[in-house]
C-alpha cells in the first residue's frame, strides 16, 4: 500500500547471463520487482560487445516497449527499478548507470545505500571527477574507473572497498556479469538458473515468473563473475565483517510470496500476528488488515486469537501515485481514495486493526477515524513491527528521526494521537522470536534500536 506514512520500498536489481533474450527476460524479472521501485526503471543490454541503456521514470511497463525490447539483442543484460533513496528522483539517477572508461563499458545496478558517499565524492571532484547525477551509485563507478588494477574484477573489488553501506550490485560489461553483495549483507541478493543462464535478483519472485530455478542467495561479502562463454567463479575477497540482514525485508518489504534470508515471508509474517496476538490479546469482535501490507500479520494474530478475520477496509488497486484533488473539501481523502471501510462489518462492532509499521502515525490517525465514521464501537490498533524510532542509513528511504512518531512520544501518546482505543507493537524479542529458521544476531535492527553497525559521517549529508 502506498501512502505517505509508509516507508518506501528501496531499489530491485536484475541480471541475467549467457540467454538469447536476455533483455525480454530482465525486462518480466523487473516486471516482478516492481514493488521494490516504482519511481524509474532501465535496462542495459550487450550488443556485439557493445552496451547500450534504456531507463526513464515510470514504471516498467511504461518505461519500455515492445519494440525497444526488440532492438536490445544479446546474451546478457542487467535492469533495476528504483525509489530515491538517495538522490533525486530525476531520469538522470534512474539505472543503470553506463560509463566509458579505461576499464571499457560498465553498467551497474545497485541496491543499497554508501553512508560515506559524499566524502568519497567530495574526494573524486577534487581530483577532477566530474559526476553526472547525484547518485551514491555514480561513486562507485568513479572509483573503478580511476583504479590502476589492470582486471577489472579485481578494480570493482578495490572500488567496493573503499565504501561503507549497503550494496548488492550486478555490474555488466562487454563480456562479464558481476554480482556482489556487501560484507554485511543488508540487502538481499538472489542467484537462479535458467537453461543454461545464470540469473541473479533482488528476489526470489523474479524467478517464478521466468521459470527459473532459485539456487541459493549469494553470501555476505561475496562476488560471482559469469564470463561469455557462460563459466561461473565465485570468490570472497573482502574484509569479513558481521552478517546485518534487513529485518525489514521480511516485514514489509518483500514481497510475500518469496524466500529470503532463510524465511518464507508469509510464513513469517504471520508468525509475526501469532505472537502479536499472544504479547497484546485483546477482546474483538473482528480482526481486520490494512491492506496490503497488513494481510498477513492480520491472518496469524485471528489464527492464534481465535477472533474471526474479516477484510473490512479494501483497498482501490487504480490509483496511480498522483490524482486531482476536488476543490470541495473532502474528509480524509488521501486515505479514503485508497482504502474504504465495509459499513456493516463495523457498525457497533469492537475491531483490531493489524498494520505492519506506524511511522508518522498520519496514515493510522485518518484510518481509525474511518473506522470509527463507519460505526465501530471500539478501535484497537495492533502493529507488527516494534516502534521505528531511528532512521536507516543502510537503503531504504525512512523519515529523518524527528519525524519517527515513536522516536519522541510514548505508545501512550501515540495512542491518543491516532485515536485508538489501544495501541500495541509487537516487541523486539517478539520479533526475533518469530524466526524459525535464520539466527537472529545476523539481522540489522537499527531502524528500532539505534545500534547502527556502520556509523555514518557527520559531514556526510545525511539528515538525522
Amino acid at each position: 500500500m502506498t501512502l505517505l506514512d509508509k516507508f518506501k520500498d528501496e531499489c530491485g536489481v536484475f541480471g541475467i547471463k549467457p540467454h538469447p533474450e536476455a533483455a525480454n527476460m530482465t525486462y518480466l524479472g523487473l516486471y516482478a520487482l516492481q514493488h521494490r521501485g516504482q519511481e524509474a526503471a532501465g535496462i542495459v543490454s550487450s550488443k556485439e560487445n557493445k552496451l547500450a541503456c534504456v531507463k526513464a521514470r515510470g514504471l516498467v511497463s511504461d518505461v519500455f516497449t515492445r519494440e525497444q525490447l526488440d532492438r536490445m539483442v544479446g546474451d546478457a543484460a542487467i535492469g533495476h527499478v528504483r525509489y530515491s533513496t538517495a538522490g533525486s528522483n530525476s531520469v538522470e539517477n534512474a539505472q543503470p548507470i553506463l560509463i566509458n572508461c579505461q576499464h571499457g563499458q560498465i553498467a551497474v545496478a545497485h541496491n543499497g545505500n554508501l553512508v560515506n558517499a559524499m566524502q568519497k565524492r567530495r574526494e573524486l571532484e577534487k581530483i577532477g571527477s566530474i559526476f553526472n547525477t547525484d547518485s551514491d551509485s555514480e561513486v562507485i563507478l568513479h572509483l573503478i574507473a580511476k583504479s590502476r588494477k589492470s582486471n577489472l574484477e579485481e578494480a570493482i573489488v578495490e572500488a567496493l572497498s573503499q565504501v561503507e553501506g549497503a550494496f548488492s550490485c550486478v555490474f555488466q560489461t562487454a563480456d562479464k556479469l558481476i554480482a556482489v553483495r556487501d560484507p554485511h549483507g543488508f540487502r538481499p541478493l538472489m542467484m537462479g538458473t535458467l537453461d543454461e543462464a545464470t540469473v541473479f535478483a533482488s528476489e526470489t519472485c523474479a524467478f517464478d515468473l521466468l521459470d527459473a530455478t532459485f539456487v541459493r542467495e549469494l553470501e555476505p561479502g561475496e562476488m560471482f563473475v559469469v564470463n561469455n562463454l557462460g563459466m561461473r567463479t565465485s570468490s570472497k575477497p573482502f574484509e569479513a565483517r558481521p552478517m546485518r540482514q534487513c529485518i525489514f525485508e521480511h516485514i514489509y518489504f518483500a514481497r510475500p510470496d518469496g524466500f529470503m534470508f532463510g524465511e518464507y515471508t508469509q510464513q513469517y509474517r504471520e508468525d509475526l500476528g501469532v505472537m502479536l496476538a499472544r504479547e497484546s490479546g485483546v477482546d474483538a469482535d473482528f480482526v481486520v488488515p490494512v491492506p496490503d501490507s497488513g494481510v498477513s500479520a492480520a491472518v496469524g494474530y485471528a489464527r492464534e486469537s481465535e477472533i474471526p478475520f474479516a477484510f473490512g477496509l479494501i483497498r482501490n488497486h487504480y490509483v496511480g501515485r498522483t490524482f486531482i484533488e476536488p476543490k470541495q473539501s473532502i474528509r480524509h481523502f488521501g486515505v479514503k481514495i485508497k482504502l474504504n471501510p465495509v459499513r456493516h462489518l463495523f457498525e457497533g462492532k469492537r475491531v483490531i486493526l493489524v498494520d505492519d509499521s506506524l511511522v508518522r502515525g498520519t496514515t493510522s490517525r485518518k484510518i481509525v477515524k474511518m473506522v470509527r465514521h463507519a460505526g465501530a464501537k471500539e478501535v484497537h490498533m495492533r502493529i507488527s513491527a516494534p516502534p521505528t524510532t531511528h532512521p536507516c542509513y543502510y537503503g531504504i528511504d525512512t523519515p529523518t528521526r524527528r519525524e519517527l512518531i515513536a522516536s519522541s512520544h510514548s505508545t501512550d501518546e501515540i495512542r491518543r494521537y491516532i485515536g485508538a482505543d489501544t495501541l500495541e507493537y509487537i516487541s523486539i524479542d517478539g520479533m526475533l522470536q518469530s524466526l524459525r529458521n535464520s539466527d537472529p544476531e545476523h539481522y540489522c535492527k537499527a531502524c528500532f534500536t539505534g545500534d547502527y553497525v556502520i556509523p555514518f559521517p557527520a559531514e556526510g549529508g545525511i539528515e538525522v
